[in-house]
């Protein structure tokens, strides 16, 4: 069963406002994420910075939905392969093709697996929103982790400089988010569907 997400309960009914809205919180979200990539902090044993994009990433997915999230970290990587200043290292293809590649590669899939979550329902609950959290969280390792073993080999090494440091401070983040949306939806069960629904954009 498919719950409503955050970014779906605005959406316009007429299609082709509704697909306006879709491009502008695709923009939007991928403007958000950039913002995270500039909350930075280096580690001088490990050429994978600490960031506040897999926050971002993390939220995107699971507040605009699986596609919508999805499509805004792609966004987000064309921006940044174009030349745009928005990676945590810069902009351009060398970033992409770098050692942070997987992860920036990764973020595409794991907006999508939290917004696939909360789109059933895993953002209603503490609990949940934890674990959609996390198995976003595992899925952009997967691909960061074996995007090192591609350029350094497979060794303990690669989880000592793309994992092992990243680990609390990701959990703190996820533990942020998991108590923000839920939240939220509490917030929102106050007011009657009424209520809600005038809150929705309208186009007539």
């Amino acid at each position: 069963m498919t719950n409503i997400t955050y970014a779906g309960l605005l959406r316009p009914s007429t299609k082709i406002y509704a697909g306006l809205y879709d491009i502008t919180l695709i923009i939007f979200g991928s403007l958000f994420i950039a913002v995270g990539a500039r909350l930075k902090i280096f580690l001088p044993f490990s050429p994978v910075p600490i960031t506040g994009q897999t926050f971002a990433v993390l939220m995107v997915g699971a507040l605009f939905g699986a596609w919508r999230g999805s499509l805004s970290a792609f966004f987000y990587l064309i921006m940044g392969t174009t030349g745009l200043s928005v990676f945590a290292l810069g902009g351009g293809f060398s970033v992409l093709s770098g050692p942070t590649g997987g992860y920036l590669i990764g973020f595409i899939a794991a907006a999508y697996i939290t917004g696939l979550l909360a789109e059933r329902g895993w953002d209603r609950r503490i609990v949940t929103a934890f674990l959609a959290m996390v198995l976003g969280n595992i899925t952009l390792y997967a691909f960061g982790l074996l995007w090192l073993c591609c350029l350094m080999g497979i060794s303990r090494t690669v989880l000592v400089i793309g994992l092992y440091p990243f680990i609390i401070g990701d959990l703190l983040k996820i533990a942020l988010a998991a108590l923000l949306l839920p939240s939220g939806w509490k917030l929102l069960n106050r007011f009657t569907p009424r209520e809600i629904n005038n809150l929705r954009i309208r186009t007539k």
